[in-house]
């Protein structure tokens, strides 16, 4: 899911240690523009940019009012809602890549967005009329049934710019399908007069939740905590073998998990942790490799989650604190396996970590702690029950506003040279913007992620994908599970992360959670949304790898297949909580959680030490082939699959401790 992500235009400066080996911001906005649609945006200058951030502005101040405080038919807040997205859509992205002049906002896209805009102001004046009008009377009204056809392509081409092809792919096909299956007039109806078309779960949950968690990400960056998050994991790890790698780790988790963007969150804590890696000894695609499954793992960080817990618990009726407590051990293993692999890098490779008087002072760092309360009142309101989700999350950005103002207090009597972090006017129109930026992606995605549970609603496809499925796998939840993970990578290519999930929960998710797989619910949930997430770093379109790449100023492949290998844990660890859901602390007792716990984390590290090459001294092709397979046998739930791995691992290890030693 894109959620706050930061653009790349946007990103802070490269730290000049070594200009000819770290890429700049311009080189990062380059490479996103290559291969990253929602990086390629209009350019406005002058009054017309003035006028263009001021309806942006608008628009955020209205999606906090919707979701606050009006109190009208949800249908009413979802058309204006889409109707303004139309709007803002067109206004920020042009027909195609590179096609962008300044201040240009070519004829026929304004035509388009009168066009596409209208019918859903339309609707909103007139819901109660439309809302009690037969299906009859308006499939045979010519106006009505042209009226939503021009607002569904709008959004469809609006999705086309802003996310990319391979979403729309889906959508054509289903559509195709759907239209040979169902009356035309009958398609048309649901698709835009009913909750089972663009309006459908995702845009109500996108709506209600997500836009006030992404304006909440905007005005949360504008507080400095990435620094402080920075300087947290400079702290901690800093000064261990190669600790500008472990850095990246601890500190893309942090930040990714109010983030919620992959790419943002890459391009945000790479630009600081990526030179560092670099001048510690770090090869280019090793370092932007780091930082990018670091910061696409970021979104499977509790309590947050970039948003998903929110929506998971919309899904499947489980309520939002209990999903961030169960999504703790699957995130913990997940960042586990990259630390072992950085650490493991660092010790091949001989490498140290920074000096002392490099790294900040914790007790300077600890008097800017109230960096976080904001992240502390947003869970907390919303853990207790006591605000709704969407409320928590503006009261959130009210105490982010305040604490903001506490900083410029600080900074000011502490005569800090550094007032980047400090909060103004400013700061806050920008974040208003940026929230209303971030918005646009997610809903158009989120509109075709609408439409594609709607055509297998109108056409019962989901019974014959289950048939197929079923049929395919031969009931064997391992075959079952994988092709899933195909779906989800293929899906997931460019794609937010929150309308891969929205998609993946409406289709695969119930064939996953049927009685001839038998996943349980919540782990066919966590399933889909791993391997939605793992698209960002997966080739051949792994966008936060090419962002990594661009800064490091390495091969994006190269750096693609560095970040796959990386997050190994994020390709094993779902199938472990799938096949023994004890893992999510399902239907767990406590022996049953230290167990697989303890098991899980020996196979991630015997998996990463045989893709790595290196424990206390280079591994032998044999060696390396029995840490593999000795973790993978690890993370296969049983006594039997345990013991066999422990002695394959121990073995190994073992052997391989002793040759260091000789060596020695």
């Amino acid at each position: 899911m894109n959620l706050w992500k930061k653009r790349a235009e946007s990103a802070p400066p490269v730290p000049p240690d070594d200009p000819a080996e770290v890429g700049s911001a311009a080189d990062v906005e380059e490479m996103m523009k290559k291969y990253d649609r929602e990086s390629n945006t209009r350019q406005w200058e002058g009054a017309p940019k003035l006028a263009v951030k001021c309806v942006m502005v608008l628009f955020s101040l209205l999606c906090l009012y919707l979701t606050l405080f009006d109190r009208s038919q949800a249908e009413v807040r979802m058309t204006l809602f889409l109707g303004m997205i139309v709007i803002i859509g067109y206004l920020n992205f042009p027909l195609r890549k590179g096609h962008v002049k300044v201040n240009s906002l070519p004829f026929y896209d304004i035509i388009i967005m009168i066009i596409g805009s209208a019918p859903f102001f339309y609707f909103a004046l007139n819901c109660r009329k439309i809302m009690m009008t037969s299906y009859n009377k308006i499939s045979k009204d010519p106006f009505m049934i042209l009226m939503a056809i021009c607002a569904v392509l709008a959004l469809v081409e609006l999705c086309r710019r802003s996310v990319g092809l391979p979403i729309l792919c889906v959508v054509g096909v289903l559509l195709i399908y759907t239209f040979s299956k169902v009356r035309f007039g009958k398609v048309i109806y649901d698709l835009f007069f009913t909750t089972n078309g663009v309006m459908g779960t995702p845009i109500s949950v996108c709506q209600k939740y997500i836009v006030v968690f992404i304006i909440f990400g905007a005005f949360l960056e504008r507080t400095g905590i990435s620094n402080f998050f920075i300087n947290l994991a400079n702290c901690v790890a800093g000064s261990s073998s190669g600790g500008p790698a472990k850095v990246a780790v601890i500190s893309s988790a942090l930040c990714g998990m109010v983030s919620g963007s992959s790419v943002g969150n890459t391009v945000t804590t790479g630009s600081v942790t990526i030179p560092m890696m670099k001048k510690t000894g770090y090869q280019g695609e090793f370092a932007g490799a780091v930082e990018a499954a670091a910061s696409t793992g970021g979104q499977i960080m509790p309590p947050i989650m970039g948003a998903a817990a929110f929506l998971m618990a919309e899904y499947t009726g489980i309520p939002y604190a209990t999903i961030a407590l169960l999504a703790i051990l699957p995130a913990v293993l997940y960042f586990t396996g990259i630390y072992i692999a950085v650490h493991l890098e660092a010790k091949k490779l001989g490498l140290q970590g920074l000096r002392r008087d490099e790294l900040p002072k914790f007790r300077v760092l600890v008097k800017k702690i109230y960096l976080l309360l904001p992240l502390v009142v947003l869970v907390v309101l919303v853990s207790n029950g006591s605000r709704t989700m969407q409320s928590a999350a503006a009261i959130a950005i009210i105490i982010t506003i305040l604490v903001g103002g506490v900083n410029n207090i600080v900074n000011a009597a502490t005569k800090s040279g550094d007032t980047s972090d400090n909060i103004s006017l400013q700061k806050i129109i920008d974040a208003l913007e940026a929230g209303a930026k971030g918005t646009i992606t997610v809903a158009a995605a989120c509109a075709m992620a609408g439409v594609v549970a709607g055509c297998i609603t109108s056409t019962g496809l989901a019974s014959r994908l289950l048939r197929a499925i079923v049929s395919v796998s031969g009931g064997v939840t391992i075959v079952a599970l994988l092709l899933t993970m195909l779906c989800c990578i293929v899906l997931g290519m460019g794609v937010p992360t929150t309308a891969n999930y929205c998609i993946m929960a409406s289709t695969c998710a119930p064939i996953l959670m049927s009685e001839a797989i038998g996943v349980p619910m919540l782990a066919a949930h966590f399933f889909v949304f791993y391997f939605g997430i793992v698209a960002d770093i997966t080739p051949p379109v792994a966008l936060a790898a090419y962002a990594g790449a661009a800064i490091a100023k390495a091969p994006p492949m190269k750096t693609a297949f560095n970040a796959t290998r990386l997050a190994i844990g994020a390709f094993i660890v779902p199938y472990v909580f799938a096949l023994n859901p004890a893992m999510l602390l399902i239907d767990a007792q406590w022996y049953e959680v230290v167990m697989i716990t303890i098991t899980a984390l020996m196979g991630i590290f015997g998996v990463a030490a045989g893709l790595g090459g290196y424990v206390f001294k280079p591994l032998k092709a044999w060696e390396r082939l029995l840490f593999v397979v000795g973790g993978l046998t690890l993370l296969i739930p049983g006594l039997a699959t345990d013991l066999i791995g422990l002695v394959l691992v121990a073995g190994a290890g073992a052997l391989n401790y002793w040759g260091a030693k000789k060596e020695g």
